[in-house]
């Protein structure tokens, strides 16, 4: 299972690497009549994705800026405290999931100057810089638990993500690999591939691309080892986000998509076997969110007046939430279920927040995602707890709350590559 890194996926992914009814065997979770909302804190800056995946136990974890704006941290939300988690020694972290154990899975920069120059340094956006990172570090994938963050391997290469851990603890990413691509665009040299590291210590396995292809990433994984994502050539880029992407045994199985070219790829898979992500509509103009379950991929819309929309993640109910955006980038965060798509806004009695965009969903329907505060005007991480009383509002009805431009801009630099971001 998997949930959004600073991000996971939804309106930049284009720019950097790249964000139907269900039939289950998974007992039928009602949906809510209401939520209740719970900000999380931040570390000082202005921008906070802290609510980027969450557990059943309530616990939560993303990313948020030191103060200044120019640093972000890899943050674990328990008990009403926000954690800094740290790096592995350079500037910038972020935390991209957790399973029920309290293992935190993520990408960190090292100290240590990426020797080639590629730029994968850059897909740890730092908000408010007006672009990548000012260090050129290498990253790796880390995994933290009981207080300590240890790198994972790589396939022989500089770089890695871990972007989704399993309750058997499992981790699911990318790696690079010790050889030069042969098709790999500039400033990429390595060839890289989506990788399962574990369950036990020190493992690590590649995972094919689909024929023809030369590199893929793994964002979302299950109890099962089924992981899911995307594969292409070789480039970090929205040309290598080609084909949605199942693994699945010894098999790679190419999921289809609504007829773009590029941004097709799965962030989320549950025990069910119900897989969530995006795919560009035809011209790369705009892509939706997908529910792929049986073969069928099933187009999830957007909310009233929107052009984009991404499924973020999945819950073995089958209860779905991402963010659907206005052509402007005005994100709202989504609830869907049984067919019908919600704006999660519209849910919550009323609210000093805005909530932007919905990362993860837990087995119990907890929400965590991203908000914007209008009294401070800082975005900031959330909890949504769900209730089964009476939606009630005092003063004016639910109103779409159109962004700050430099709120919407904070936003497009935060959301990095996957399920760390965004695609459009």
């Amino acid at each position: 299972m998997r949930s959004t890194m600073f991000v996971s996926v939804s309106l930049l992914i284009r720019l950097l690497f790249l964000a139907a009814t269900i039939c289950s065997t998974a007992q039928v979770r009602p949906a809510p009549q209401s939520y209740l909302i719970t900000t999380l804190g931040a570390l000082g800056g202005t921008v906070s994705d802290a609510g980027s995946a969450i557990n059943s136990r309530g616990m939560a974890v993303g990313g948020a800026d030191l103060s200044g704006d120019t640093v972000e941290h890899a943050t674990l939300w328990i008990n009403g405290t926000l954690i800094d988690l740290g790096t592995l020694g350079g500037p910038n972290s972020g935390s991209a999931a957790i399973n029920q154990g309290g293992e935190v899975v993520g990408v960190a920069q090292t100290s240590t100057i990426d020797p080639l120059g590629e730029q994968w340094g850059s897909l740890l956006t730092c908000t408010a810089t007006g672009g990548p990172c000012q260090a050129p570090n290498l990253v790796l994938g880390f995994e933290w638990q009981g207080g300590k963050m240890k790198p994972l391997a790589t396939l022989g290469g500089n770089n890695g993500f871990a972007l989704a851990v399993n309750n058997r603890g499992q981790i699911a990413g990318v790696a690079e690999k010790g050889v030069a691509g042969k098709d790999c665009v500039p400033p990429q040299i390595l060839e890289f591939e989506a990788v399962i590291w574990g369950p036990q210590m020190g493992s690590i396995r590649e995972l094919p691309p689909l024929p023809g292809d030369s590199i893929g990433t793994a964002f979302g994984i299950n109890d099962a080892g089924q992981a899911v994502g995307s594969s292409g050539p070789c480039g970090l880029s929205v040309a290598s986000l080609v084909h949605a992407t199942l693994w699945q045994g010894n098999s790679v199985i190419d999921l289809g998509s609504f007829g773009g070219e590029v941004a097709n790829f799965a962030n989320a898979i549950n025990n069910q076997g119900q897989i969530v992500g995006e795919s560009d509509l035809p011209g790369d103009a705009t892509g939706h969110a997908f529910l792929w379950q049986n073969g069928e991929l099933t187009d999830l819309g957007t909310l009233p007046g929107d052009f984009f929309s991404a499924a973020n993640a999945i819950n073995d109910e089958g209860q779905v939430v991402g963010e659907s955006c206005d052509v402007a980038g005005n994100c709202r965060a989504f609830f869907w279920q049984d067919g019908v798509m919600t704006d999660l806004n519209t849910l919550v009695s009323a609210n000093s927040v805005y909530l932007l965009a919905a990362k993860g969903i837990s087995s119990k329907g907890e929400i965590a995602g991203q908000a914007f505060d209008p009294a401070s005007g800082n975005v900031i991480g959330f909890v949504a707890t769900p209730s089964r009383a009476t939606l009630t509002r005092s003063g004016q009805p639910h109103q779409r709350i159109i962004l700050p431009v430099r709120v919407r801009w904070q936003l497009r630099q935060s959301r990095g590559v996957g399920p760390l971001g965004s695609s459009h």
